[in-house]
């Protein structure tokens, strides 16, 4: 009898043992930028800036390796299309792979972000990107280029478009000791004043008998039209860097929804639903707490009980322009977090984390 309940008590132990190690350990990330900091501008810089995340209780790193029309590490692929191989910036270092060896290093993942997406410029109408592939880029409903807040962008549905951020993602998946890739609210993504394009409405047209699209961008089915054909993009995607790399990490850094689809075209939660998303990090940037428990209470409407988990709040915690988030509120942001179960948490960016001084 005392060896059968010694057997018991050893079994539920085990069990338990076994069921602890399952439950997840949850995000603590952080944005790593090009822009407003200079951590990729050396390795002794990115050392530090690992080490201070290490002392904040980050264990997962989001550093941007795709942005303005360059990539932040040696590409082949960039440099098969226009020419050019990395950011001149970095001259011959590689800041990904010192990034991914010090992160490593203090026991931290380190993942790709893909930020530009399918956006190719900031400001330059006349960019490389578009002198060399004009047939790439996006139009609005009077045949101008695609822009918005002078951000250029490709049309998103292009097939030539969708090949070439394949490549991009799967040579850094291929050749990176990458724990995962992450896209942004440009990946997968358009604006939803786009798709006026010859492409996209012979598309369009293909599927609804000859019509062509609605004048208006807003309309519903317009826009569920368009959105739709960027998650079956993203289907894809993301069964190939699984194909690639079965345990690489993927996520999407999307706005907050509706407003995602209507001003974006991306339809997350039916990414969610698809089983597209290892991980949502819904940018919920609110700088006061009254703001904030609004988008969160909102966000517990459009996901499920058991989606919690792959939901990881983005936070804004300081920008480039000199705002710096107020200790008190973020305490009150990550509060209120944790009471509607979503434990994780990733912030942007990095250089507030110098003035916070520690986070957790």
């Amino acid at each position: 009898m005392k060896k059968f309940a010694a057997y018991l008590v050893l079994s539920l132990f085990l069990h338990t043992l076994s069921t602890a190690q399952k439950v997840p350990v949850p995000i603590k990330g952080v944005w790593i930028t090009n822009v407003a900091s200079e951590v990729l501008n050396s390795k002794k810089n990115i050392e530090e800036a690992v080490l201070l995340c290490k002392k904040n209780g980050i264990n997962n790193l989001y550093v941007v390796v795709w942005n303005n029309g360059v990539t932040m590490y040696p590409s082949k692929v960039v440099q098969q299309y226009i020419g050019i191989k990395q950011s001149p910036v970095y001259g011959n270092r590689d800041p990904i792979r010192e990034m991914i060896e010090a992160g490593h290093k203090a026991g931290i993942k380190v993942h790709a972000w893909f930020e530009f997406g399918f956006s190719y410029n900031y400001g330059d109408s006349n960019c490389l990107w578009q002198r060399r592939y004009p047939h790439w880029v996006g139009r609005d409903v009077k045949g101008n280029p695609l822009q918005k807040n002078k951000v250029f962008w490709w049309n998103g549905l292009h097939p030539e478009v969708q090949d070439f951020m394949n490549k991009l993602v799967l040579e850094v998946v291929n050749n990176y000791n990458i724990d995962g890739i992450q896209g942004d609210d440009r990946l997968p993504a358009m604006p939803g004043e786009g798709g006026y394009d010859e492409v996209t409405k012979n598309m369009y047209a293909a599927d609804h008998n000859g019509a062509l699209p609605p004048a208006n961008a807003q309309d519903s089915g317009w826009i569920q039209w368009r959105a739709d054909k960027l998650s079956a993009y993203i289907k894809q995607l993301y069964k190939a860097v699984k194909a690639a790399k079965p345990k690489c990490v993927v996520s999407w850094a999307p706005s907050i929804y509706p407003w995602s689809k209507e001003h974006y075209l991306q339809d997350w939660p039916a990414w969610l639903k698809g089983g597209y998303a290892d991980y949502i990090f819904p940018q919920l940037y609110r700088y006061d707490i009254k703001a904030y428990q609004k988008i969160i209470d909102e966000l517990n409407s459009q996901v499920t009980q058991a989606q919690k988990n792959k939901i990881v709040p983005g936070m804004l915690t300081g920008l480039g322009d000199g705002y710096l988030v107020k200790k008190e509120l973020l305490q009150q942001m990550i509060d209120y977090n944790r009471k509607n179960g979503y434990n994780g948490v990733c912030f942007f960016y990095f250089e507030s984390l110098k003035k916070l001084n520690k986070l957790y």
